[in-house]
């Protein structure tokens, strides 16, 4: 009941509850239930830090597209994002399908370069104007 006002707010009561998701985890094991894939369809590989509000843009398109997205987060500041190598270890440890890759290059062009990360397929070149027209092909089989 004091919590809040032991951080500075007004007195309030209040009641509290949590449970570790690892719990809750292994409780859906022992009752054999499947736990759904938490991979993304895509994992965003930004170089360049400037091209963030550009590819911010072009990620929510994605999502509302249906397209599960995860990306690097930028250093403090928002200098930099790190370097390519290590944007796509985290790429690959992800789990995600495929690396979209929102080079400086690409962005130019208005494209993004789309690399497969389990499966033996090309890398290919694609125009985010036509974004509706192949987002799709992302997307992970559930």
């Amino acid at each position: 009941d004091y919590l809040i006002e032991q951080i500075g707010g007004k007195s309030a009561p209040a009641v509290g509850w949590a449970l570790g998701m690892e719990r809750v985890l292994e409780l859906l094991k022992e009752q054999d239930v499947a736990v759904p894939d938490a991979a993304a369809d895509v994992y965003a590989v930004v170089p360049d830090a400037s091209q963030l509000p550009q590819v911010m843009v072009q990620l929510q398109r994605l999502r509302a597209l249906g397209v599960s997205v995860q990306m690097h987060a930028p250093t403090a500041g928002g200098e930099g994002m790190g370097s390519m190598k290590s944007q796509f270890k985290k790429a690959d440890a992800s789990g995600a399908r495929f690396a979209l890759v929102f080079g400086a290059d690409e962005m130019a062009r208005g494209a993004v370069t789309v690399k497969p990360l389990r499966e033996a397929l090309e890398q290919t070149e694609r125009l985010l104007a036509e974004l509706p027209a192949w987002a799709a092909t992302l997307q992970s089989p559930r």
